[in-house]
């Protein structure tokens, strides 16, 4: 946990951003009767019935201190997903980065190993090269400034009814657009120190 938020504490740095990772699954949901349209004194009608059409994977990467943001629609969030998303954020993220620090939860597809099982070995220890995981600790996924921004997403493009994949990546790209160009950034404020006074049951106990 303190490696996180020591993460968090430092100044921003270009060359070695940290960027926040996560992902969602998104409900794909069809009307199953015409909405009624706004008219005059009269709100826009929706049926309670609807029709389940699948789900799809949100990917989510995050860097708090910059006001960046990228958002992927994919249909699966297996190995070779994660993989490629890693590929996208060094070859196309972060291309002059030193080092891109990569703030994640334990999910079994987020490992290093990952990236050999997609790409041929070359490939991905050239891709490792740059990156550097920092692992949120197990029940702490909320140490991931990431689930911010995917709270943000669900207030802001999530609470209606989407029905395709289409138009689930149209909807995530507008957001991701004016996210970056309003350079909405997070300011974290929980720190280490805090973590000690407030968190200590979490702690070993020094005591015999």
């Amino acid at each position: 946990m303190e490696d996180v938020l020591d993460l968090y504490a430092e100044p921003y740095d270009a060359l070695r951003p940290v960027v926040c990772f996560d992902e969602v699954p998104v409900q794909l949901i069809g009307e199953r009767a015409v909405p009624l349209p706004m008219r005059p004194g009269t709100p826009r009608r929706v049926d309670y019935e609807y029709i389940r059409l699948g789900t799809r994977n949100v990917f989510v990467m995050v860097e708090p201190l910059a006001g960046w943001r990228h958002l992927t629609v994919t249909e699966r969030r297996a190995i070779p997903d994660f993989a490629e998303q890693m590929r996208w954020l060094v070859d196309h993220g972060y291309p002059n980065a030193a080092r891109v620090r990569v703030v994640l939860d334990n999910l079994s597809t987020h490992t290093p190993e990952a990236l050999y099982e997609t790409f041929p070995p070359a490939q991905a220890r050239r891709i490792l090269r740059k990156l550097e995981f920092h692992y949120t600790p197990k029940h702490g996924s909320w140490l991931n400034m990431a689930e911010l921004e995917l709270s943000v997403l669900a207030r802001q493009c999530l609470d209606q009814r989407i029905p395709t994949a289409e138009l689930l990546a149209n909807v995530i790209g507008h957001y991701e657009t004016r996210r970056n160009r309003e350079r909405a950034t997070i300011t974290w404020q929980f720190t280490a120190e805090q973590a000690r006074v407030k968190l200590h049951r979490l702690y070993p106990s020094n005591s015999l």
